[in-house]
């Protein structure tokens, strides 16, 4: 054993009393000395736990480097792999937007921010948020954005209807 340090520690009395009756007195400190050890070893050490997560972001990266390959390759097909555009979803307000894209097929941010009753750069933020996490998980954006004018609006945002289950 290295070097010792001492400690106090506040416990609630009933415990003390307990303690006082179940332990002998020259036996206490190995005792409490113990138990923290036991405790101890039964916590993952946190350097431990951040390379785990660490590792399994890795690989949740691989397997979506696979599925964008697969994807471009045109290996994985989109009849069998409709996605349900709400899986990109974190809230109600993304639902929103994703239900006024689904009905009208494409919208400005303007419009949808009108739609939804909050401002346009939330509304984009959110629709880049929703492009790049179906770009990463699919291989393929399920909303995107067009400059030029299309079915009467420019510079809107597209729903793939190819990608998505209705």
């Amino acid at each position: 054993m290295g070097k010792v340090v001492t400690i106090s520690a506040k416990i609630p009395e009933e415990v003390y009393k307990e303690f006082v009756l179940r332990v002998p007195e020259g036996e206490r400190s190995s005792f409490i000395r113990e138990a923290i050890i036991e405790k101890l070893q039964k916590i993952p050490r946190p350097d431990r736990i951040f390379e785990m997560e660490k590792r399994i972001a890795k690989i949740e990266d691989e397997i979506s480097q696979i599925k964008k390959y697969l994807a471009e390759l045109e290996l994985v097909t989109t009849e069998k792999g409709k996605v349900n555009p709400y899986t990109f979803c974190l809230d109600t307000l993304d639902q929103k937007i994703i239900d006024y894209l689904i009905h009208y097929k494409g919208a400005t941010t303007p419009e949808l921010a009108e739609h939804t009753k909050t401002n346009r750069w939330l509304v984009l933020n959110r629709l880049r948020r929703i492009n790049k996490l179906s770009k990463k998980q699919i291989g393929k954006p399920i909303v995107e954005y067009y400059a030029g004018e299309k079915s009467g609006k420019r510079k809107a945002w597209w729903i793939n209807q190819e990608l998505i289950e209705t």
